[in-house]
């Protein structure tokens, strides 16, 4: 009789969307821990999400056979089938609304990880069938935050912290246990001598190491922004060489800068003027400095301009491509990209202009992006890339508006792979409306969320430590990594290729999906570095070209001018203001008197995810709401006690959760919150109807981002009152 032995494989953790290496154990067939390397600096990328993700894809709650509605949407009867008859019927159904409906009636929402896993099968899928409708959480969340960048100076910078003198922290507050690798690379930076500036409400764990800390009203970082050049072009701190030769429309810029003073910045953001100017100059005079990437700016009514202020800050100090700034890595030349395989060029542009939102809110839509080919191709040699999956979106809010029927024409398929579409965009109330409106809901997932639970079809899907994946960032940096199957999936659970392949064949595209597994294209995608995925999962940790600073110098930006655009031609000649601006989003008033900020993750959880995972639900059993011990005083609520937030949208339930680093006037209400053990079914959906923060996003004129569609969840009016 032989003993079993443990195995170790290498993985990339997809519990959040950051990638970090792990190392998973394994034991007949079970995995028995996920862990660390030994090595420095990964050594410490691990959260309480990885090292436990391992114990929800065993839970109870885990879907291992595909699942069919039986009787009327939402109410919670089904039967297992065959992966066989699911796709079949699948395949049937959606035949039946294209030809009914056409092409641009079916909708796609789908989440990073899902999109990377995919290895660019949807959008090839949908662009051979001529739907140009898909949406992705990264609308909100980095997604978007690319396609703006690429506007102003041609890619998405990442923030050189081993190098960096100065880090820039806007409303983000990396911990041990939320994004992981940026917390440590943080206090990396701070031991080497860099300073930390931190814009925050709140007094976060962050600020309290910070050298200088802006406490800053919600959803006022554009005004800062502006109150920072202001001072940096006041005093002449900006880099005049780099200005001079690599820009365009500084002169304007000045102008646009010179109507926001500090008196007017200090009255908006409600941060003392000497604060602003202590901070600006602490950036503009650091040797070197960076601005990481934050989800905040990404989530705001003036998230566009906000996004192009953070990048006119780096471009001005000479901050763009630099050591220890933010580097443009560009695109991994070595291998065969997803941007190649999406196959963006046979969807036709009558099917293009069919987007949902591109009319009005063009900036991440092909509309948007039309102006970016010529460039992309002059720098980066291809027409579309799709960085981070986010430069070829439709408009989330619009496309639930069709689906609910209130489009320029209908969409009646919707299919969800893996982000829980329900509770991960803005007005929930809206996207189930739309969802019971569909004449075919299919769900790709793991459990019975919200979303699932409205389907007609929900399929098993496989884990970050059942597959094999090719992991490149989406294209943000240049370096790949495999995270290699440490086990076999449980029951039917698929993959995302799978079933895209599965449904392009039976769709009629066959000779566009030839290949029998996902590792067959893996090999085909190494292909121009000689080697196949098993050998280079066998001998390599990653592949990354050389870095390499200031490549604008040979190549020039990948813009229209080929510079830095401070003012932004493809904003003025898609009709909005070339120059950043600020507006106020609606302010507290007597019916709703305090300002709310949502959207916030908490170290627990990822998104809407990890809620069954019992370890962590322990941690954090019910969603808490944040209040300053001043306003709970004035509204006779207590700590710990159950209450509503309640804006013009609708309300959620929380339990009280006094403390003295919120800012007096404030609520802080966390993302995503349902009970996986609790009733399922419309009337009910898992308690979400209850705690879901979804229900208080607004999408109204007022509250969204013109440029992007976007909605402003970094300030809301509200009112707090007991259950």
């Amino acid at each position: 009789m032989t003993v079993s032995e443990t195995k170790k494989t290498n993985a990339v953790c997809a519990s959040c969307d950051i990638g970090c290496p792990l190392v998973v154990e394994s034991k007949d067939g079970e995995v028995v821990k996920i862990g660390t390397h030994d090595k420095a600096p990964i050594k410490d990328y691990i959260c309480m999400k990885g090292a436990n993700a391992h114990v929800g894809f065993t839970s109870e709650h885990r879907i291992t056979k595909p699942l069919k509605r039986v009787g009327e949407r939402g109410g919670d009867s089904w039967e297992e089938i065959s992966w066989e008859q699911a796709m079949t019927e699948i395949a049937e159904k959606l035949s039946q609304v294209v030809d009914k409906h056409g092409p641009e009636s079916l909708a796609v929402a789908t989440s990073q990880w899902n999109t990377s896993n995919d290895n660019g099968m949807g959008r090839r899928f949908m662009n051979l069938l001529g739907s140009p409708n898909w949406i992705s959480g990264v609308a909100l969340c980095a997604g978007n935050t690319a396609a703006v960048n690429r506007m102003t100076y041609g890619w998405f910078p990442y923030a050189d912290f081993k190098n960096t003198k100065c880090v820039v922290l806007f409303g983000h507050n990396p911990r041990k246990h939320s994004w992981t690798p940026i917390y440590h690379k943080v206090r990396a930076a701070q031991k080497e001598g860099a300073k930390l500036i931190v814009v925050d409400p709140r007094r976060s764990s962050n600020a309290d190491l910070a050298d200088v800390w802006l406490p800053i009203k919600p959803g006022t970082d554009a005004a800062l922004c502006l109150g920072w050049l202001n001072v940096i072009i006041e005093e002449e701190l900006y880099d005049k060489d780099f200005v001079r030769d690599w820009t365009v429309g500084f002169d304007e810029l000045k102008a646009r800068v010179a109507e926001y003073p500090l008196s007017r910045v200090a009255e908006i953001t409600g941060v003392d003027e000497e604060l602003i100017r202590e901070a600006a100059r602490v950036y503009a005079e650091a040797e070197s400095a960076c601005i990481p990437w934050t989800p905040i700016t990404d989530q705001q009514r003036n998230s566009t301009s906000a996004i192009r202020l953070q990048c006119i800050l780096r471009a001005l100090t000479g901050n763009v491509d630099s050591k220890g700034g933010d580097i443009l890595h560009g695109l991994n030349q070595d291998i065969m990209l997803e941007d190649d395989l999406e196959l963006h060029h046979m969807l036709p542009q009558q099917q293009k202009d069919k987007q949902l939102g591109a009319d009005k809110h063009p900036v991440f839509t092909y509309r948007g992006m039309e102006a970016l080919k010529e460039p992309a191709k002059r720098v980066w040699g291809r027409e579309y890339v799709n960085l981070l999956t986010g430069c070829f979106m439709a408009v989330p809010y619009s496309t639930f508006r069709a689906m609910a029927g209130q489009g320029p024409y209908p969409v009646k398929a919707f299919i969800s792979l893996g982000n829980n579409s329900l509770m991960g965009y803005s007005n929930m109330k809206l996207i189930y409306d739309g969802m019971m409106n569909q004449d075919l809901v299919v769900v790709h997932e793991h459990i019975m969320t919200p979303t699932a639970q409205l389907a007609d079809y929900v399929l098993p899907g496989d884990s970050w430590v059942e597959r094999n994946t090719f992991y490149d960032s989406l294209g943000w940096v240049s370096a790949i990594m495999m995270s290699n199957k440490a086990i076999e999936p449980p029951g039917e659970c698929r993959s995302v290729f799978d079933f895209w392949c599965d449904l392009g064949r039976r769709m009629g595209f066959e000779e566009y999906f030839p290949w029998q597994s996902v590792e067959e294209l893996y090999d085909l995608r190494l292909e121009k570095l000689g080697i196949s995925f098993e050998e280079f999962s066998r001998t390599k940790a990653m592949n990354a070209p050389k870095l390499a600073y200031k490549k604008y110098e040979q190549t020039g930006f990948a813009t229209p001018s080929g510079k830095v655009e401070l003012e932004s031609s493809i904003l003025a000649d898609l009709g909005f203001d070339p120059l950043p601006y600020y507006i106020e989003a609606p302010q507290p008033d007597a019916d709703y008197p305090l300002m709310m900020f949502t959207g916030v993750r908490e170290d627990e959880f990822f998104q809407t995810g990890q809620r069954h995972i019992p370890v962590l639900r322990n941690r954090n059993p019910e969603p808490k709401i944040f209040l300053h011990p001043q306003d709970a005083e004035a509204l006779g609520v207590e700590d710990n006690e159950w209450v509503y937030v309640e804006n013009p949208a609708g309300k959620v339930k929380g339990l009280m959760a006094i403390r003295e680093n919120m800012p007096a006037g404030v609520v802080r209400v966390p993302h995503g919150w349902w009970r996986p053990e609790t009733q399922q079914g419309k009337e009910h959906l898992s308690s979400a109807w209850e705690i879901s923060d979804a229900q208080l996003t607004i999408d109204d004129v007022a509250f969204i981002d013109p440029e992007q569609g976007i909605p402003h969840l970094r300030g809301m009016p509200c009112k707090v009152y007991k259950v």
